[in-house]
């Protein structure tokens, strides 16, 4: 310890932001620790034979600027006609410029990201209905008046008196659609993915991904651009395009990191954290082990750490105080488990004379089905594809690593998914050509449990000690997504500059603001 050194937990992407910015910037030693083979975390992209799999789908968009031009100093952004230097990033009422210095990136080069258009429905009853759910004739037409004008009454009682304080997802959800909205469209679909009932969830959770959708503000919208022909430019809904690496997010990440290694980084690979050793509110040491069993320490003067919060106390030598480790044991996690089906097409019945639909999700409330959304690859990047006349499905399903769904065997998760497929009508089980099952433990962060409800306390206790800085998803156990991780470890990265600053800044990321596929802002 010499020489000022830092150990990074993690090699997602709070993990080798954090890595590159403390490298950009001059710091003389940096050891990332990756418990597995894979680089990117849930970000990582899994190919099989050819087909990759996005874990989750990951839109490459930010409302910060910063994270923007980063994403686009690691992969140039490309259009097909090979005029990046025009480029734009489209959004409701607004566009962003891409081009700049990489003008000379064409989508026949390999390391690039392409820009795609957004397109999520909502799949119930057989048919599809807008994401999110705005109001108009499709609606009317599907739905049927009266069925219509049970929403619309119900929406003006929960606004004429929504219901205060708001407390759980259910109070958030009733308030800004209406009680029979809710239930047609939201409790079900949302309890499937955390598997606890709504009103369970904490109201935190609606705050940081839709705080500013409602039907209210859909409506007023839709009224707007029918008298004017124009929308609020200040008010924007979700985005209308994003970028996208031709490879899948994994490809971001895997450039990322060898870039951390070319410029002195040293990124270990397979090596699992075990215990993290400290000196009163001081870390003094990290021992990881590898695959074999073989165990090492290493010393650090600042340790980032994007593992999970109930692992990092459970690792501390010695033990937090017996709440602050309750706190921790407590908090509770969703697994998520991709099934990829490849067919030669989708359904006629939805597909028509195309192969597949045009969406990147499908969001499932069909009751009786297990999965939750669907992905279509092709949409996300027609590279993720091996063979261009076959459709890439990635059947999602929500689980907790002690229940059923969880145990089944791959070749039961395979059936089921090809059967809930027929089921809903979206693909023939003789199209068929191949599956695969990828199982991602700890990939939602739990808004609920008696635990959540005391987590204050344990990031307050956390933050006591000296050198060590969380970021991430699981690492400050909230709801980001990559670019709030990043935002957060870059954070993380300036306050180890500034020979330890306060961490209030990492833990304003994806607190205040609008969820971030609304209009950007520079930071």
């Amino acid at each position: 310890m010499s020489r000022a050194s830092a150990l990074i937990i993690g090699a997602g992407p709070a993990g080798l932001t954090a890595g590159l910015e403390l490298l950009r910037a001059g710091y003389p030693q940096v050891t990332i620790l990756e418990g597995s083979d894979a680089i990117g975390g849930i970000s990582r992209t899994v190919n099989y034979k050819g087909n990759r799999i996005d874990i989750g789908g990951h839109r490459f968009f930010s409302k910060s600027d910063w994270v923007m031009n980063w994403w686009r100093d690691i992969l140039p952004v490309a259009r097909a006609d090979g005029s990046s230097a025009n480029a734009r990033l489209a959004y409701q009422g607004q566009q962003r410029l891409l081009g700049g210095h990489l003008a000379s990136a064409s989508e026949a080069d390999d390391a690039i990201m392409l820009i795609r258009s957004r397109q999520s429905r909502i799949y119930f009853g057989g048919n599809f209905f807008d994401y999110p759910l705005k109001p108009g004739m499709d609606l009317v037409q599907k739905m049927g008046p009266l069925r219509c004008l049970q929403f619309a009454g119900s929406y003006m009682a929960s606004a004429a008196r929504p219901i205060q304080p708001e407390q759980t997802l259910e109070d958030f959800f009733i308030n800004r659609f209406g009680r029979q909205l809710y239930l047609q469209f939201f409790k079900d679909y949302t309890e499937k993915v955390w598997g606890v009932p709504c009103r369970d969830i904490n109201a935190d959770w609606g705050a940081q991904r839709i705080k500013s959708l409602s039907i209210g503000s859909a409506a007023k919208q839709a009224l707007k651009k029918i008298v004017t022909g124009k929308t609020d430019t200040q008010h924007t809904s979700l985005i209308e395009s994003f970028l996208y690496p031709k490879y899948g997010p994994g490809q971001m990440w895997e450039t990322a990191a060898a870039e951390f290694e070319s410029r002195g980084g040293r990124l270990l690979r397979g090596w699992a954290v075990d215990e993290i050793h400290r000196q009163e509110r001081r870390v003094e040491r990290v021992v990881a082990r590898d695959v074999s069993g073989q165990r090492q320490s290493f010393d650090a003067s600042a340790v980032v750490s994007t593992m999970p919060i109930r692992e990092l106390a459970q690792a501390l030598r010695p033990a937090p105080d017996a709440p602050t480790l309750s706190i921790a044991s407590g908090l509770e996690y969703r697994d998520f488990i991709t099934v990829g089906l490849l067919y030669r097409r989708m359904s006629p019945k939805v597909a028509g004379k195309s192969r597949h639909v045009s969406d990147n999700w499908i969001y499932i409330q069909e009751p009786g089905v297990k999965v939750g959304r669907v992905q279509v690859f092709n949409n996300w990047s027609p590279y993720m594809v091996a063979d261009p006349d076959t459709v890439w499905l990635g059947l999602e399903f929500f689980a907790r690593d002690d229940d059923a769904l969880w145990a089944m065997s791959e070749d039961a998760l395979k059936a089921l998914a090809v059967r809930e497929m027929q089921q809903l009508g979206l693909a023939d089980e003789g199209e068929l050509l191949d599956a695969t099952v990828l199982r991602q433990p700890k990939a939602y962060p739990g808004y609920f449990g008696a635990a959540f409800q005391r987590f204050d306390a344990l990031r307050a206790w956390l933050d006591g000690l000296d050198n060590l800085y969380l970021c991430g998803r699981n690492g400050m156990h909230r709801y980001n997504n990559q670019d709030h991780s990043m935002l957060s470890a870059r954070l993380a990265a300036q306050a180890i500059l500034n020979g330890g600053a306060s961490r209030d800044a990492i833990w304003a990321v994806n607190i205040d603001d609008d969820y971030h596929e609304e209009a950007p802002t520079k930071n």
